[in-house]
């Protein structure tokens, strides 16, 4: 991680006051981000629709709060109840310009690490593009009924029938300052429809009432297939890499498991190149999924990626079925089925 990353994070979310230059950028942030969403809350910008629901997940800070799982388990939820959903992103870190389909074999630096993830857990359809309204249509005219929006909070172009907020239970807003004095991309608003709490676990295993998930994995995975347990790996010693947006997240979670962890974090979309990968010191190394699908072709034999699905509350999943339910949204394919029921 880089300096000024290391030295941003402790002024957002350590004891470091920001100082007066910071200060001032972020008042003029604050100003022109301000105008213009109340530009489209007085309907001088417009709106667009899409053709199909969208749901936007989303955060208010920099960086990740786990909206790659969420929206994963949120693809596989919809799925199952008779949606066919479909993914838009705006693919940051990748090296494509304009829109881009993505699919299984989508290399990152075309599609963007995240969607390439997302495609190749999910295998729905997920569109990269700077404009998610032009994403979000082609996803629509390929069939999708409805979209996930992921970290499209502050696309306000792009109409939502459903806005979910991820906040990171473990740092929140940090010092509550806009950019760059602080984390946030904007402050904290009413009418967002349901705000999620990525916690260190759940309580009750899952039984909570609050909107909750917690990110869980079992299995270390190898290139050539290998998986091997978690749990196993107790006293081992190894390289950690993690270019997320809260390395020490996943560098936590390892420890936890017992393993014994050097940490080597990147900054979050970080372009890996073979040096990255190599230590003086010869260990296993294990990272995660999303910096695997960088760094396959990179690895030494003995690495190992960590696989976590968003294990979500129950609640958690019936506020948006309920939510969805209340805006009479239904998937396409039962919608028609209903209106051949009243003919």
């Amino acid at each position: 991680m880089s300096s000024l990353a290391q030295w941003l994070t402790a002024v957002w979310y350590g004891d470091r006051a920001p100082g007066l230059g910071l200060r001032a950028l972020a008042a003029l942030y604050g100003g022109v981000s301000g105008l213009r969403r109340a530009a489209y809350r007085r309907g001088w910008l417009r709106r667009e629709r899409v053709g199909a629901p969208v749901l936007v997940v989303g955060n208010l800070t920099v960086g990740g709060s786990g909206k790659t799982p969420l929206v994963i388990a949120l693809v596989e939820h919809l799925a199952q109840a008779g949606w066919s959903p479909g993914v838009v992103s705006r693919g940051y870190g990748r090296r494509s310009r304009g829109l881009v389909e993505v699919g299984v074999d989508t290399e990152p630096a075309a599609g963007g690490d995240e969607p390439v993830l997302i495609a190749r857990r999910t295998g729905v359809l997920v569109v990269v593009a700077a404009d998610r309204v032009a994403a979000a249509r082609r996803a629509v005219a390929l069939g999708c009924d409805i979209v996930i929006a992921d970290d499209g909070l502050q696309h306000a172009r792009l109409h939502r029938e459903l806005e979910i907020e991820v906040v990171d239970a473990q740092r929140g807003y940090g010092n509550g300052r806009l950019l760059p004095a602080g984390p946030l991309r904007e402050p904290p608003r009413a009418g967002i429809d349901l705000r999620v709490l990525h916690r260190s676990a759940v309580a009750g295993d899952g039984g909570d009432d609050e909107p909750a998930f917690v990110l869980a994995g079992d299995d270390l995975h190898a290139a050539d297939g290998r998986r091997e347990p978690l749990a196993s790996w107790r006293r081992r010693r190894v390289h950690a890499l993690a270019g997320i947006g809260h390395p020490r997240r996943f560098f936590e979670r390892l420890r936890a498991a017992g393993l014994e962890v050097i940490e080597h974090p990147f900054t979050d979309h970080h372009a890996y190149v073979a040096d990255n990968l190599h230590f003086a010191e010869r260990l296993p190394i294990v990272m995660t999924e999303k910096d695997w699908v960088k760094c396959a072709a990179l690895a030494p034999a003995d690495s190992w990626y960590l696989p976590v699905q968003a294990r979500c509350t129950p609640s958690l999943l019936a506020r948006v079925d309920a939510l969805l339910a209340s805006r009479d949204l239904v998937p396409a394919r039962i919608d028609a089925q209903q209106h051949r029921g009243r003919a």
